[in-house]
């Protein structure tokens, strides 16, 4: 191992070593080194230090003793005793450590927190012995109330709080006249009221405190109130001081950081042998759930019905008739999650220990609760509120996603629903290959997706876009009616929309029956393909322009009209200057947002059932899964909650899940917003 010549603090600061016997073997070549070793003890420095430890152990002795004969002899209430304790081992321990500060950083930090602790303890003392002696007083002062003269101030008190009633409702009479002569707005009346209560109050509370009791009873709340927070103040910047001087003052190891290795087991007990207490009593907490929760649990042991990791690999194979494989694999994948936060909680006490370790090999001191306190406040703060949010979104957001991504790997369907076992990626080799219970309905299926997807986003871009711009013309009168009007499919609830065009697109109905009118022919939406398919394109398009004309005319109104000024000026024509100006400026305001349009077209399950169930239905393109105008999305719920084929559903939503994950983030990084944001 081998050391550096110099030492660095807590703050950066470079320090001469004071440990000669360190420095020599820095500065010694290989064999020099070996032969410091060899005479490590008889080394003139080495034997200094050996008879400060051999003092230092017998002061600490003697001070104890004292400290207890001293603690014994003075007794007053709990915080002046901790004081004049502490006040008393400083004292003694300046006078010891300062022989030894040019010997030890030990020493000299010892007695630099001694002189830290002479210097603000008697001030502390004599402002508390003050206060104290000031509540006494007022104690005195109310014990001596005269109550025969207090009785004429409370009628005195009495009547001025009745006067300044009667001024309260002048005031508030005067002002509702003003009111309701329209001489102030609504707005005014309630503030000036409210203005006048105020005062009111504030005159009332003033005029209490001429009882003397009253005063005298909210001094001593005050005072009281000093006692505690001013201690509190200053001993904080006692510790403050104290903890600057630790961070300034480096410490010299000689030993190999070896406590961080054998500690990594056992969360707390590394910061045990570093002295950080408090840390230490924290991470023990960790300890007792990794081995009184976590490893019973992984190791099956307190499941409800599986056994734990080996319960995810076996999947309740040759268990009991009421043994469910998807209760063993949930409580597996839970499991593997406690294995996670198990890991995560030895690898957070191996850094933290290895840190101090590191650093104390540098000359970097240990932090101390106080320090770590203040850390934790400063930079831990957001872990600390949003620990609680990962943990429920690890156990109602991963664990069912996790679920989902091992069903896919596994047979279960209608066949193996108690029990099913693992299959590898037979369910996505028969996707791709179009074979077994998706056979080629799936292709159909997703390409019905796909220009499902890009003609009703579109569609519903274009639509809502030149609404809004159409709105947006200074020309156009009554705004705020078409505004309303244009905003209607976005208020009014979705699926009701759905379900009254599902219901005037039936046979006989009123959009059927006036087709035929109009155009002479008989037409069936809901039972042709193709006119299904149209029709559930033009209904998303109106359903979905609303929320783009109210994205449009929000960035529209925001546009300077400059810049359109500045281009009539130019020359540019009205096509010109909505192509140039307009359609990019929207464009980077709510690309984002016309994205996640597609995204949630891809997945719109509602408009897809409640429309027409997913019909028409042709068994011999389909099979009995599906129908016409079935997507990706409602063709999974068909598969799983109508049939209970969960394996290959599974397998197509990973499938897709993957897609638009990667369909959004190329997307994503193509948008102006992104690259500049």
């Amino acid at each position: 191992m081998t050391y550096s010549k110099t030492l660095s603090d807590g703050i950066g600061n470079i320090h001469p070593r004071k440990n000669l016997y360190l420095l020599e073997l820095a500065e010694a070549d290989s064999a020099k080194r070996k032969e410091l070793k060899a005479a490590k003890s008889s080394h003139e420095y080495n034997i200094k230090l050996e008879d400060f430890k051999v003092k230092r152990k017998e002061f600490l002795k003697t001070l104890k003793r004292k400290t207890k004969q001293y603690s014994a002899s003075h007794r007053e209430d709990a915080a002046t005793d901790y004081l004049n304790l502490r006040l008393f081992k400083a004292e003694r321990k300046k006078e010891f450590y300062k022989d030894f500060a040019e010997l030890s950083y030990d020493a000299f930090l010892e007695a630099k927190i001694a002189e830290l602790e002479i210097r603000y303890i008697p001030d502390i003392l004599a402002h508390k012995a003050l206060l104290q002696k000031k509540l006494q007083t007022v104690k005195e002062k109310l014990a001596d109330i005269d109550e025969d003269e207090r009785t004429i101030i409370q009628k005195t008190i009495e009547l001025t709080v009745a006067e300044r009633k009667e001024k309260l409702k002048t005031e508030l009479k005067t002002l509702s006249e003003k009111y309701t002569s329209k001489s102030i707005s609504k707005k005014a009346y309630k503030t000036e009221c409210k203005i006048k209560r105020a005062a009111y109050k504030e005159d009332v509370l003033a005029a209490s405190f001429t009882d003397p009791k009253v005063s005298l009873q909210e001094e001593i709340k005050n005072i009281t109130y000093r006692l505690k927070m001013d201690i509190k103040t200053k001993l904080n910047v006692l510790e403050s001081d104290i903890a600057d001087v630790r961070r300034k003052t480096p410490i010299e190891l000689e030993r190999f950081p070896l406590i961080s290795v054998f500690t990594c087991f056992l969360p707390g007990l590394g910061q045990l042998l570093n002295k950080q207490y408090v840390k230490a009593g924290i991470f023990f907490l960790s300890s007792i759930f990794i081995y009184l929760i976590a490893f019973p649990y992984i190791l099956g042991y307190t499941n409800y019905q599986g056994s734990g990791i080996s319960g995810l690999i076996g999947l309740a194979e040759g268990g009991t008739k009421i043994d469910k494989s998807i209760i063993f694999m949930i409580e597996g994948i839970i499991a593997l999650i406690l294995i996670l936060f198990s890991v995560l909680l030895y690898t957070v006490s191996f850094k933290d220990v290895r840190k101090v370790e590191v650093n104390a090999l540098k000359g970097i001191r240990r932090k101390t609760w106080f320090e770590s306190k203040r850390s934790i406040e400063r930079e831990g703060f957001p872990y600390l509120v949003s620990a609680p949010a990962l943990i429920v979104i690890v156990f109602i957001v991963i664990v069912p996603i996790l679920t989902t991504v091992f069903i896919s790997f596994t047979n279960m369907d209608p066949v193996h629903q108690n029990k099913f076992s693992w299959i590898g990626l037979q369910n996505y080799k028969t996707l791709i290959t179009g074979h077994g219970v998706a056979g080629k309905a799936f292709y159909l299926i997703l390409g019905w997706t796909l220009i499902w997807t890009v003609g009703a986003s579109t569609l519903s871009i274009v639509i809502g876009f030149v609404l809004s711009l159409i709105v947006n013309q200074e020309r156009i009168k009554g705004k705020s009616v078409f505004r309303t009007i244009y905003l209607l499919p976005w208020a009014v609830p979705a699926f009701i929309t759905i379900m009254f065009f599902s219901i005037m697109a039936s046979r006989g109905g009123p959009i059927s029956e006036l087709l035929e009118k109009l155009f002479g022919l008989s037409i069936d939406i809901k039972n042709n393909p193709h006119l299904t398919r149209t029709a559930l394109i033009l209904l998303q398009s109106w359903l979905g322009s609303a929320y783009i004309f109210l994205l449009s005319t929000g960035v529209l109104q925001g546009i300077p009209k400059d810049l359109y000024e500045a281009a009539e000026i130019d020359g540019a024509t009205g096509f010109q200057r909505t192509m140039k100006i307009t359609v990019p400026l929207v464009l980077y305001q709510t690309a984002p947002l016309l994205i996640m349009q597609y995204t949630f077209n891809f997945n719109n399950f509602s408009i897809i059932y409640l429309f027409n169930l997913g019909g028409p239905f042709n068994p011999t393109k389909y099979g009995n899964l599906a129908g016409s105008s079935d997507i990706l999305i409602s063709y999974i719920y068909k598969l799983t909650i109508e049939n209970q084929y969960q394996a290959i559903g599974a397998a197509i939503t990973i499938g897709i899940s993957l897609v638009l994950m990667v369909f959004a983030f190329l997307n994503f990084r193509r948008t102006k917003a992104f690259k500049e944001d």
